[in-house]
Formats: structure tokens, sequence, C-alpha cells
């Protein structure tokens, strides 16, 4: 079946019309799949009113009752899994187990959310003044503008609607113009979950199609509290400026050019496998994929002759098809990307009118040129080092700081490697590769990554606001540091 045709049949099954002037094409074979209307600009702003007037009145629902709507996006997300997979494979690219793979992520994500509903904090602080107490509270803090990427085009909204939607918040999501469909599908389910809540007040949850003027619309609007923005260095150097200009907050997750160091105590047989996920999977389109493997020179022959004979087995094609490792590429631009930092860049002519190509081991002496840049195609620098102290300094040296790993069964360098000396990306990983994080842990980096974080941990903060209180319940008024201000009798 053609991806147009299998397009049309999960639309229908989703309950997506597919209609408008922005058009998706698959990257399977370049062919349209379906059309989503664009938003105008008074669309945007009809949009911002209804989130700022449902956040009013959301704000004021009681959190574990937020998380039983998310409870039931879960179910929805539940019951559709198989078909919304189907959806990202076509749409973006990815191989079937990876689409599986992104909506387990978003049934996960509110799965977390909703014991995160009962968890909401605040800290009870010891005054200096007699008889008075001091508490922090947090408190929904207004409507959340969610930029997502192709590469990822319905998990990462799902990581922050999940937990605005229980922090009090109001959404709205800009998904990217490349991957439109996926985004009405996801709405189509969330107001399934809406219609059972049966007490959301309308623009809870809303979904704006566009390009970049749609963007940079949303992004200037002074009702969006937080903007959530996934996608590029340069994206970030646009959107962080115009949203503190009118003092507002963001949350960037911007580029990655991650490093993998292979010591010579390492397992090289668990190394070859989570270097092959992670340089290939996902056609290297991920902002964790691996771009930089620092190998220690006694060990790097060996490795280097084992990967390019594993790289050289991968089996690239339709994505759907059972045993797929690799699918395409997302379009022309990427792989003509591909091809300007790795000119030797194969491509396999695996479906007519889609850009495959074969992954690329590249040894290079030095990290400079290309192998500084993000490159968002399946291209693997090689560096040989002497020293970890060398290793590391590899590592960090560079202006991206998203994830990390190191190979080693010596306990010293792995202290070192995450110790405040050690890495210096957000994540830090040991034995295993810098690409496949769990939503149990903040997702995010450092320098140009933007330093976001989203999904679990502490990340629920990002979407409320901090209240300090004091309260005296005594009969005096003694004043902090001691100060003395009495009017003389």
């Amino acid at each position: 079946m053609s991806p147009s045709d299998e397009a049309r049949e999960l639309l229908a099954t989703l309950g997506v019309a597919s209609s408008g002037a922005l058009e998706s094409r698959s990257p399977i074979d370049g062919q349209v799949i379906g059309s989503v209307a664009e938003a105008s600009q008074a669309d945007v702003e009809a949009a911002c009113g209804r989130a700022q007037s449902a956040f009013l009145q959301w704000r004021t629902v009681p959190a574990p009752r937020r998380g039983e709507l998310v409870r039931l996006l879960g179910d929805e997300l539940r019951a559709a899994k198989e078909a919304l997979a189907r959806l990202v494979t076509l749409e973006a690219g990815k191989i079937v187990q990876e689409g599986l793979g992104e909506v387990q992520e978003m049934i996960d994500i509110c799965d977390y959310a909703v014991g995160l509903s009962r968890q909401l904090y605040g800290l009870t602080i010891a005054s200096e003044r007699p008889n008075h107490r001091m508490i922090e509270q947090w408190h929904p803090l207004g409507p959340v503008l969610v930029i997502s990427a192709f590469n990822f085009p319905v998990a990462v909204w799902a990581w922050n609607a999940a937990l605005a939607l229980v922090c009090g918040d109001s959404v709205i999501w800009k998904p990217s113009e490349k991957t439109p469909l996926t985004a009405e599908a996801v709405m189509a389910l969330a107001r399934r979950a809406l219609e059972r809540f049966g007490e959301a007040p309308e623009g809870l949850l809303q979904v704006v199609q566009g390009g970049r003027d749609v963007g940079e619309a949303l992004v200037d609007d002074p009702r969006m509290a937080l903007v959530s923005a996934t996608g590029s260095t340069a994206m970030g150097r646009s959107v962080g400026p115009r949203v503190t200009q009118r003092f507002g907050r963001s949350l960037l997750e911007l580029g990655g050019n991650n490093a993998m160091i292979v010591a010579p105590s390492a397992d090289l047989k668990l190394a070859e496998r989570a270097i092959l996920f992670a340089a290939a999977g996902t056609a290297g389109q991920r902002c964790t994929s691996l771009r930089r493997l620092i190998v220690h020179e006694s060990i790097a022959d060996g490795l280097v002759a084992r990967l390019r004979d594993l790289f050289a087995k991968i089996s690239i094609g339709d994505p759907r098809e059972p045993g797929t490792l690799v699918g395409p590429l997302i379009d022309e631009a990427a792989f003509e990307g591909m091809r300007r930092a790795c000119p030797e860049t194969e491509r396999v002519e695996a479906v007519q009118g889609g850009y495959y190509v074969r992954p690329a081991i590249v040894e290079v002496e030095a990290q400079e040129g290309m192998v500084l840049r993000e490159t968002f195609a399946p291209i693997l620098y090689v560096i040989r080092y002497r020293t970890l102290e060398e290793a590391i300094e590899l590592n960090n040296s560079v202006v991206q700081g998203l994830s990390s790993s190191i190979f080693t069964n010596d306990l010293k360098e792995v202290e070192r490697f995450l110790s405040a000396a050690g890495s210096d990306c957000g994540i830090a990983n040991v034995n295993i590769g810098p690409s496949g994080a769990e939503i149990g842990g903040a997702f995010g980096g450092e320098k140009e990554t933007g330093g976001g974080r989203e999904s679990g941990s502490d990340s629920w903060r990002a979407y409320m606001r901090r209240s300090t209180n004091t309260i005296n319940y005594g009969d005096e008024l003694p004043l902090a540091q001691g100060i003395k201000f009495d009017v003389a009798p």
C-alpha cells in the first residue's frame, strides 16, 4: 500500500479530516499524504485568547482532578497506539519500532504526570522571627506554547502538555510544518479525553498549524507565559530573545553534538550495539544521536573495523517493512546537508522519491570544521585519544552540551566522567549510549543546547510560579534582620 493510501485509512481511523493548504509529504516516497488548514493571524489571536480564558478556569481545578484528564488522555493513547505510531512512521519516516516507542513515551509521561498531580510539593521554612512561619507554594503559571520538531512529532508535545495540564496551565501546540498530520491525530485523541472528562474549559488544549510567521506570532504574544521550543540552535537564538524581550519564560531544547568515549577496559560488544543504535537510529535525526566517537588509540583500529562491517549490514529502506533499521531522511534539504558535511555520502535507492542514505563513518585527526557542527544525519566521526583527561576535553570542546556517554569498566574513570570535572552535558551515561532517554529523568542540556529541562524529575517547576509566604500568628511585629523602626513617643 502506498503511504498516501495508508495515511488516508489511518486518518479516518483516528478521526482526522485532511484538508487545507499546508501539505504533508511522506519522506518514504516524497508524495503528499494529507493536508491541514494553516492558521491566519486572526486565528493565532483567537487561540491565544481562548488559552488565556481556559487557564483562568483550569488553575482553580484541584491538581488531582487535573490529573484525571491526563489519565484519560493516556487511555486514549493506549487504545490508538498502533494507529498513531503508524502515522508517525508515514510522516516522520521512523521505523515501526521507533514509532511505537515514541507513542509509548507519551503514555509513560501521562502515567508519570497523574502521580505528579498529587506531589506538587512546596516547603515549610524556619523563620528567624518568633511566632512566624514561612512557606513556599507553587501555583499555575499560565498558557504554555509548545513548539515541536519533526523528529519527535508527538512525544515532545506530551512531555510538555502532560506536566502543564497537571500544573494548571492551558496549552497551545505549534507543530513542525513537516509533520502536521500527527499533531491533528493527537488533538483528535485529546478531544476524546476532554469529552470523557466533561468539565474542561474550551481552549485548554489547542493546535495551531503553520510556518515561521505563525510561530513568531505565537512566541510574541504576551499571554504565552512559557514558550517551550524544541529545534535547532538557530531557532533558539530567535525564540529566546523574543520571549525575554517581553519578560516571558522560555524552555529551550536545542541542538546536540553528542560524544561517546570508549575506554580500553570497555565491553566492546556492548559498545558496538550502543554505537549502532545511537549513530544510525532514526537515520541520525535525533538531538541525542551519537555524532562523535572518542576511542582509545589502543583499541581504535579493531573497533572501527568492526563498526564498518556492522554499518555495511544495516538494512535501509521503507520504514514500514520488517527488518528495516534505517528509514529515510526527512527531505531533500536534509540529504544535501549530509552531503555537504560528508561528500562521499552514499544514497540508497530504497524507495523512489525518498532520500535514503547509508550511515557513514569518518575518521578524523582533529576535532575541527564540520565535526564541531551538528549535521542532522547519520554521520559518525571517529577521534582517537591517549588519556581520559584528553577524552573528556574532546567531549566538552563543542558549543553544544546535550548528551554524552562513556564505556568503561574502570570505576575511577566512571566517577571522573560523572564528576564536576567530567562531562559538561545535561545527560551523562555510563555503559549505554547517549540516545534513548527515559521519561523519569529531566531531559535537556547546557550551553547552546539551551539549558531547558523537560519530562521527569523536578521539571514540573518550569510550568509553575513560586510564591514565598510569611505568616505572623503572634501579637507583635518583629522585623527581619533585627531592624528597629519605631516612632518616638
